[in-house]
C-alpha cells in the first residue's frame, strides 16, 4: 500500500449487528456477535480508493485474541476480502463499495473459538486496527453444538435474566426469586476473566478449545468453588458471621462484582443453590443454553453407591455419624444444552453439571457435564461423572436406630428414595415444571429394574479397571420387614410463619395378637443438607394395640415451642419411632416440613414514565405475637435500581 492510505473510519454498525445476533440487552456501546452469523461494518478510507487500486488488489482481514499473536495461548487468523464470503469459515465480502468505503459482510465460522477479538485490515506490511468485538456462543445457528431449536427455549434460557430457584421440601417446595443479571454492565468482561482463570488452572493452554462448550463449561464450573481463585467460599450451615449468608442473595451480578473488585477474593458464602445461579448467569452470557434444576432427597457424596444410611437415636434424633454422605432434603445444580460431538449422538441435549464439591478421588471436585440421558439410562461409564449424578437420584437410604446398649437396629418402614421431583422452572411463566422423568423410569417399573442392573454392573467394572479408591456398592435390597405393625405419619407439607403444627399418627396391628409398644414423636430443626440442628420437641406414648386394631393419635405442637430455632432454610424433621417390646423390632416414620415466611407486596403506581422517579410501596405483615426487630429489606430491580439496595 502506497503512502497516505489511511483509514478515516470504521464503523461496526454495532445497534444494528447486536440487535441481529440478540446481545443489544449486554451493550449497546460495543459490538457482540455470535458465532456462525455473519455481521457487516462500512470501513471509510480517508482517500478515493482508485488511487490505491494497484495496492488494494490483496486485501486482508486479521481477527485475533490478543495483541501477541505469535503467543500459543492466543489465536489469529488471516483471511482476504473476496466478492464472496464462505459462511462455514472465516470470510469477508464487499456488499457495498464507493469511491471512499467499503461495506463489508464479516462471517465468522460456527465452530469458531468464542473470546474477545481485535479486528484489522492488511493490504500492505502493517495492518491497520478496525476495532473490538465480542464472539460468543450460538443457539440461534444451525451449525453450532449449542443450538437450540426452540425459540421460547432460546428466550428462556438464553436471554431471561430472571429465574426462579426451588428448596423447601419433596412435598413443599418454596420457590425463590432470582436475578441471574447476566446482562449487567461488565457482566461479559467478568465472564471471560474467570473463563481464562479456570483455564491457567487447569492447565489448559490451547485457545482453539473456546470452540468447545464442554470446555467452556468445565472451566467456568471449576472457578465456582474448586480452587484457590474460586469465585465463592462455602460455609458451614449457620455459620456465616463474617459474610453474607446464602440465603440473602438475590443475585449473580452483586457476587461477580464483588469477587472482580476484590482482585479476586472468594465472596463470602455460597451454598449449592447460590453456585448454580452464578453458574447460570456466566453460561447463558457466553451463549450456552442453562437452566438450573433442583432435586428433592438427593444422596450426597456416595462415592458412587446405591446404597447410603441415616442414623437415629431411640428418640427419634437424626445423628451424624456419617459426616459424607448423607441424605439432602434438596440439592441445586445446573443443565447446560449442547450436542455432545465426543460422544454417541444420543448422548445429546441437555448435560448436568454441578457447580458443588464432591468428594472424589480425582482433582477437580465438580461434576459434569454429564447427559442426562446417560444417568436416566444408567450409562455410568459415560463422561464426566454420569455415575455420581445416577447414584445421588437412584441411591436407596435405609435406616437405623442406635440404642443406648451401642447397638444399631434397623428401622422398618424408614427406607427414603433419593430422586424425587426433580424440578425447574418452566419456558415462559413461573410454574414449577416436575422433570424427573427425564433422569429415571417410574420407581418399581420394570425399566428401573433393568437400569439399575445395568449401572451396577457398569460400576462393578470400573471397580475392577480403575486404580481409583472408589467402591462401589451393589444394589441395595429393602429389608425384609415383619408385617406386625405399620406407622403412618402425617401433617401438613407447609406452613405459615407462626402456625402450629398438627400431627396425626396411626399405628397399624397386623400380627393378630395384643402388643405392647412405645411411640416417640419428635421435632427436629433441619439444614438443607441433612445437618440438623437441634431437637425442638418430643412427647413419648405407651399403649397396647390391639389385636388387627388401628390406634390414632392427634397431637398439636405450638408454634412457639419450635419457633426460636428454625434454621436459615427453615427445614423440619417429623419423626415417630415405635419400639415393639414383644420383639424388640423398632418401625420409624418421617415427614419433612418447611416453614414459610411471609410473603412480600409491591405496589407500583398506575402509570409510570421512563427515565422518571417513582416511588414503590413494599409491605409485610408480621404473622408472629411478637414484634420484628432488626428487619432488613433487599431490593434488587433490573433497570430501576443500581445494583442491590438494602432498607433497615
Amino acid at each position: 500500500m502506497g503512502q497516505g492510505l489511511s483509514i478515516q473510519k470504521c464503523d461496526f454498525m454495532i445497534p444494528e449487528n447486536n440487535k441481529n445476533h440478540h446481545t443489544e440487552e449486554i451493550s449497546t456501546g460495543r459490538l457482540i456477535v455470535r458465532r456462525g452469523q455473519p455481521f457487516t461494518i462500512t470501513v471509510s478510507f480517508s482517500a478515493p480508493i482508485h488511487n490505491y487500486l494497484q495496492q488494494m488488489k490483496k486485501t486482508f482481514l486479521i481477527v485475533q485474541t490478543g495483541p501477541h499473536s505469535s503467543r500459543a495461548d492466543e489465536i489469529q487468523t488471516e483471511f482476504p476480502i473476496s466478492s464472496l464470503g464462505d459462511q462455514k469459515q472465516w470470510s469477508a465480502a464487499v456488499e457495498e463499495q464507493d469511491p471512499s468505503f467499503w461495506t463489508l459482510c464479516l462471517n465468522t465460522p460456527a465452530n469458531a473459538p468464542i473470546g474477545q477479538y481485535t479486528l484489522l485490515l492488511r493490504a500492505s506490511k502493517s495492518p491497520q486496527f478496525l476495532g473490538n468485538f465480542t464472539l460468543l456462543f450460538n443457539p440461534w445457528c444451525r451449525d453450532d453444538v449449542v443450538f437450540l431449536p426452540n425459540e421460547a427455549q432460546r428466550q428462556e434460557y438464553i436471554l431471561n435474566q430472571d429465574g426462579i430457584i426451588y428448596q423447601g421440601a419433596e412435598n413443599a417446595v418454596l420457590a425463590q426469586p432470582w436475578d441471574f443479571s447476566q446482562f449487567e454492565e461488565d457482566m461479559v468482561d467478568i465472564c471471560f476473566i474467570l473463563l481464562a482463570l479456570g483455564e491457567h488452572l487447569q492447565r489448559e493452554k490451547d485457545p482453539a478449545q473456546r470452540k468447545n462448550p464442554v470446555h467452556v463449561c468445565r472451566a467456568v464450573v471449576a472457578m465456582l468453588n474448586c480452587n484457590e481463585f474460586r469465585i465463592l467460599t462455602e460455609c458451614e450451615p449457620g455459620q456465616h458471621s463474617n459474610g453474607t449468608p446464602p440465603s440473602k442473595w438475590l443475585g449473580s451480578s452483586p457476587i461477580l462484582q464483588q469477587w472482580i473488585a476484590s482482585k479476586f477474593q472468594p465472596v463470602r458464602y455460597g451454598r449449592c443453590w447460590v453456585f448454580a445461579a452464578v453458574l447460570c448467569s456466566v453460561l447463558r452470557c457466553l451463549g450456552i443454553p442453562t437452566r438450573v434444576v433442583t432435586g428433592f432427597t438427593w444422596a450426597h457424596n456416595t462415592k458412587s453407591s446405591l446404597s447410603v444410611d441415616e442414623y437415629y437415636d431411640e428418640d427419634g434424633t437424626l445423628l451424624t455419624q456419617d459426616k459424607s454422605a448423607r441424605v439432602w432434603t434438596f440439592h441445586v445444580w445446573n443443565e447446560c444444552w449442547m450436542a455432545r460431538t465426543d460422544l454417541l449422538p444420543e448422548y445429546s441435549g441437555w448435560q448436568a453439571l454441578d457447580a458443588t464439591c464432591q468428594e472424589k478421588s480425582k482433582d477437580l471436585s465438580f461434576c459434569g457435564p454429564a447427559p442426562v440421558h446417560a444417568i436416566k439410562e444408567g450409562d455410568t461409564h459415560v463422561d464426566y461423572d454420569v455415575c455420581y449424578f445416577f447414584a445421588a437420584i437412584n441411591a436407596k437410604c435405609h435406616v437405623w436406630v442406635h440404642k443406648a446398649d451401642d447397638t444399631l437396629k434397623p428401622a422398618f418402614g424408614g427406607t427414603k428414595y433419593t430422586g424425587n421431583n426433580i424440578s425447574t422452572k418452566s419456558v415462559g411463566s413461573e410454574r414449577c415444571e416436575d422433570i424427573t422423568q427425564n433422569y429415571k423410569y417410574p420407581e418399581g417399573s420394570l425399566q428401573e429394574k433393568k437400569v439399575l442392573e445395568k449401572a451396577y454392573r457398569n460400576m462393578k467394572e470400573l471397580e475392577t479397571t480403575s486404580s481409583s479408591s472408589t467402591q462401589f456398592i451393589s444394589i441395595p435390597t429393602v429389608l425384609e420387614e415383619p408385617v406386625n405393625i405399620s406407622i403412618h405419619l402425617q401433617s401438613n407439607s407447609s406452613l405459615q410463619l407462626g402456625q402450629d403444627i398438627t400431627l396425626s399418627i396411626e399405628v397399624f396391628n397386623h400380627s393378630g395378637r395384643e402388643k405392647t409398644t412405645h411411640l416417640v414423636v419428635g421435632i427436629q430443626a433441619l439444614h438443607y443438607n441433612g445437618v440438623p440442628i437441634a431437637q425442638l420437641w418430643k412427647e413419648e406414648f405407651h399403649f397396647n394395640l390391639q389385636s388387627d386394631s388401628v390406634n390414632n393419635l392427634q397431637v398439636s405442637v405450638p408454634y412457639a415451642w419450635f419457633g426460636k430455632e428454625l434454621g436459615e432454610n427453615h427445614l423440619l424433621r417429623l419423626t415417630a419411632v415405635l419400639s415393639d417390646e414383644d420383639s424388640s423390632y423398632m418401625y420409624l416414620a418421617q415427614e419433612e416440613i418447611s416453614i414459610c415466611g411471609s410473603p412480600l407486596t409491591i405496589e407500583f403506581p398506575e402509570n409510570m414514565v421512563q427515565y422518571e422517579p417513582g416511588t414503590a410501596k413494599i409491605s409485610l405483615q408480621n404473622p408472629l405475637m411478637e414484634p420484628l426487630e432488626q428487619c432488613v429489606i433487599a431490593v434488587a430491580g433490573q433497570g430501576l435500581i443500581y445494583r442491590q439496595r438494602n432498607y433497615r
